[in-house]
């Protein structure tokens, strides 16, 4: 099988997509080694798996209308030069006109089920495109039943030819760790021995107005000895989509109790969160969720909400609870700080629980899908 895949996202290991991308393809080529892949790239991709050939088809303009031309057509016409069986879009961007069939990896329905994510009217624009183009697909992946109801609701394309696929948490999240590099980190971040630690991004719909407010009562009950460590970059902060979350720290007087660590690399992260004593994971829509499977990977306990896809991916081993109930997710937060047998068997759980996910398994039913396309 001759299969091209969009690679917009390959190095870009930050994003959602870019994760996505580089723990399916490694898995697909271990499950399939006759596969031939050719990834299409606006740039070189010097780490790409040996086996699979790159293309650099880079678009004359940048930014997003570069990003569009890419997508709508040299990512189409490379799929006919390369003579492809088959064409796979990793990410919410299927072409309107394509040589061969594809399929399509719809991760969530964001701009379509949230009106803050709706963006000016080229963002609007964009978003009509690519819902008129996904029906156009041989087959459409979603990571969750949770985003597969959205898809249905809001787009015209058969249930039959939606499938839920789900994401893994990557090797490197594991409960044991090398121990001198997991301190260096804590050194580098100067984070004390027990912390509660957020790790994701800083956007409305991680809800993270309602974990400092729920961590007024921590503070309350735990004083400013269990710090909550806020980690990632802080993007367009005071804007819709960015609240600004700074006045609010020193509005609910959690200013010496609240850290900001800003970027963090990818290397990094599995330590941040072996480290914790908790990871809490507020967002209210997700269309996978994938940091609290990779705390629960880690050996930490979580708390999170049910709400969207969640409750799927963290099954009986989190502590859940309503997206806007500050007092609920504070004593979650408590519990697992000050009981340690719930800490113990949220951990168990929680390894438990992630064991259950794998990127070879995603890889094997994403193969089953490019045959079951090929054989119709």
């Amino acid at each position: 099988m001759r299969l091209v895949i969009n690679g917009w996202f390959w190095d870009q290991p930050h994003t959602g997509s870019g994760q996505y991308l580089r723990g399916l393809l490694p898995a697909l080529l271990a499950l399939a080694p006759d596969l031939e892949v050719t990834l299409i790239a606006p740039r070189p991709l010097p780490d790409a798996p040996e086996s699979v050939r790159v293309k650099v088809a880079a678009p004359r303009r940048r930014g997003h209308l570069g990003k569009l031309w890419f997508e709508q057509h040299i990512f189409p016409a490379a799929c006919r030069a390369a003579r492809a069986d088959l064409a796979h879009v990793p990410y919410w961007a299927p072409p309107l006109r394509a040589p061969v069939p594809f399929v399509v990896t719809v991760h969530d329905l964001i701009p379509l089920v949230l009106p803050e994510y709706r963006g000016g009217l080229l963002a609007r624009l964009y978003t009509a495109l690519v819902c008129a183009a996904t029906p156009g697909a041989a087959l459409a992946f979603t990571d969750s039943e949770a985003a597969r109801a959205d898809i249905l609701a809001h787009i015209d394309i058969p249930a039959a030819r939606v499938q839920t696929v789900y994401l893994a948490a990557g090797p490197a999240f594991k409960a044991t760790g090398d121990k001198e590099a997991d301190e260096r980190v804590r050194e580098k971040y100067n984070l004390p021995e027990k912390f509660v630690l957020y790790l994701g991004g800083f956007d409305v719909r991680k809800n993270l107005q309602t974990l400092l407010r729920a961590y007024t009562y921590v503070h309350k009950g735990l004083g400013d000895s269990v710090p909550l460590v806020l980690a990632g970059k802080v993007l367009d902060e005071g804007t819709a989509r960015f609240p600004a979350l700074g006045p609010l720290v020193e509005e609910l007087a959690l200013t010496d109790c609240v850290r900001f660590t800003g970027w963090v690399d990818e290397a990094e992260k599995p330590a941040l969160m072996r480290l914790a004593a908790c990871f809490v994971w507020p967002a209210y829509y997700e269309g996978f969720g994938l940091p609290p499977l990779e705390a629960m990977a880690c050996g930490t306990p979580v708390v999170s909400v049910d709400a969207s896809s969640i409750p799927e991916v963290v099954g009986d081993a989190a502590y859940l609870v309503a997206p806007d109930n500050a007092r609920g997710m504070a004593g979650g937060i408590i519990a697992i700080l000050t009981e340690e047998p719930l800490a113990r068997t949220l951990r168990e759980r929680g390894l438990a629980q992630a064991a259950h996910f794998s990127w070879e398994r995603a890889a094997r039913q994403t193969l089953a899908g490019y045959v079951q396309v090929l054989e119709e």
